[in-house]
């Protein structure tokens, strides 16, 4: 794609028309005429208004689901062409890519380039990636005397229901919704209230691919309501969330509550970044800032606490602190933004209150912490250090552009500061000397650890978390495992 200016994304901006209904069992669903409104980040306005999924939405999409996994061909097809499909669809992707990076960037704030570059590649990758291997993988047949034959087969579960964050809402439905398919389930999405309209609209790109009606069905509404009905409901036999701890709880206890579905959470993270005095200070701080500040600091695996040896605490700090201030706050819309809206005016609130709290407790403001003076909800990204182990800013997740830095003097040290979170989601190590890598990242209580870099990785590798961070693991292979069974039969020769 040629790139385009900030007006051509505005001319497009204002030509696009958002999908609003919901998808349900291969087609356009309205629901009862009840709506709610998508505010645009970028300057607080109503972006579009969607239809909200009550109990009757929930049960029509599951019960679609139902049918199709029960009695449908999805799961009877042929792996092999079930991966055709998935690859089908990533190319449908690749084919929309441009309205759908479009409209993730308009729903949740971050820059468009972000989106068409990072967002809507991975996603793209990760439905073909799962339609690679649909065909690719091996039942067992352990050994047996000569009187028997022993198979093991992975079946899949039956009904998913996925429930997704904002702050990148195709990435994660992408992670949750492939190997599902692969695997021959069937799937119903819902996407996070702030930012349903990529997912409508993946929700029509999937039967444009050719996905059987009910295979892949997609409803938008809040979390108390459409949420809390996929938790509760008897019919959906697995469920997949990425979001808070807090929400995280109430889905276990909605399984509880019901048929006892599985339940596998990719939750909060507070990750440490650990940087040694021998390490490389100016990548390491480049790093740091990148990490901390990108997509705004909505990521979950954030490096939001910035651990470095008090030699050289200084000269790091220094270099992020020139990083920071070098940001280009601005319209998500316009390709030279580098850092753009937080993704509601609640959440902004939210950021700003953690702010305040640091300061309240003694740590020093070293730059940022203001609402930036234009329409929409920015905010400058903002550096405390002289942050002390025990204050709320080094132990809860502020999920925006706030960055703790800590100071260490031992290794042993540095190790118990990692570890001194309820979150085990990810960390980095920053350090010349394999030795120390190899200790600290098997010291370290976390589910990704990234040496002499962040953010790493292919969809080849698992992710998820420790502790509090949740338990199960996106991409890889190990992701079908969420959505399998193993089925032993035993035939006698």
């Amino acid at each position: 794609m040629a790139r385009l200016s900030h007006q051509d994304w505005l001319d497009r901006a204002a030509r696009l028309r958002p999908v609003t209904v919901h998808h349900i069992d291969g087609a356009d669903h309205a629901g009862d005429g009840d709506t709610f409104t998508v505010i645009a980040p970028r300057d607080g306005r109503p972006l579009a208004e969607p239809a909200r999924a009550g109990q009757r939405e929930v049960d029509l999409a599951v019960a679609a689901a139902r049918r199709a996994f029960d009695t449908g061909v999805w799961p009877r097809l042929a792996p092999a062409e079930r991966g055709r499909a998935l690859i089908r669809f990533a190319d449908a992707i690749e084919a929309h890519r441009e309205e759908l990076a479009l409209t993730v960037a308009l729903e949740m704030g971050k820059p468009v380039t972000e989106a068409y570059d990072i967002e809507l590649r991975a996603v793209a990758a990760c439905f073909r990636w799962y339609g690679e291997v649909a065909d690719k993988l091996i039942d067992e047949a352990p050994q047996t005397g000569p009187d028997a034959l022993a198979l093991v087969t992975r079946e899949p579960v039956g009904v998913v229901a996925a429930v997704v964050p904002w702050n990148f809402p195709l990435t994660m439905a992408a992670w949750k919704v492939a190997p599902a398919l692969a695997a021959g389930c069937t799937v119903v999405l819902k996407p996070a209230e702030q930012s349903p309209l990529s997912a409508l609209r993946l929700g029509r790109l999937g039967a444009e691919a050719g996905l059987p009606p009910g295979v892949f069905n997609v409803v938008a509404g809040e979390g108390p309501t459409a949420g809390r009905a996929l938790g509760l409901h008897p019919d959906v036999d697995v469920l997949a969330f990425t979001g808070s701890t807090a929400v995280g709880r109430h889905f276990l206890r909605y399984a509880a509550d019901s048929n006892l579905k599985r339940v596998w959470l990719e939750l909060g993270g507070k990750s440490p970044n650990i940087v040694l005095p021998d390490a490389d200070p100016i990548a390491a701080a480049a790093s740091a800032a990148w990490g901390v500040f990108f997509n705004q600091g909505e990521m979950c695996t954030a490096p939001s606490r910035l651990l470095v040896h008090s030699s050289i605490a200084e000269h790091v700090t220094d270099a992020v602190l020139e990083r920071a201030r070098a940001l280009r706050i601005g319209d998500p819309l316009d390709p030279a933004t580098t850092m753009g809206a937080l993704v509601s005016a609640a959440h902004l609130a939210r950021v700003r209150a953690h702010i305040a709290g640091a300061q309240a407790a003694g740590a020093r403001l070293r730059t940022g912490g203001e609402r930036v003076d234009r329409p929409g909800h920015f905010l400058e990204p903002t550096v405390f250090d002289r942050v002390a182990p025990d204050m709320a800013l080094a132990r809860e997740e502020v999920f925006g552009p706030v960055l703790a830095v800590l100071t260490f003097d031992t290794e042993d040290e540095a190790i118990r500061l990692a570890n001194a979170t309820e979150y085990g989601l990810a960390a980095g190590v920053w350090t010349t000397n394999l030795s120390a890598a190899h200790r600290i990242s098997r010291s370290v209580r976390a589910g990704t650890v990234w040496v002499n870099c962040y953010e790493e990785g292919g969809l080849n590798v698992p992710f998820g978390g420790m502790k509090q961070s949740g338990h199960g693991r996106d991409k890889s292979l190990h992701a079908l495992e969420k959505y399998t069974d193993p089925k032993t039969t035993w035939i006698r020769l």
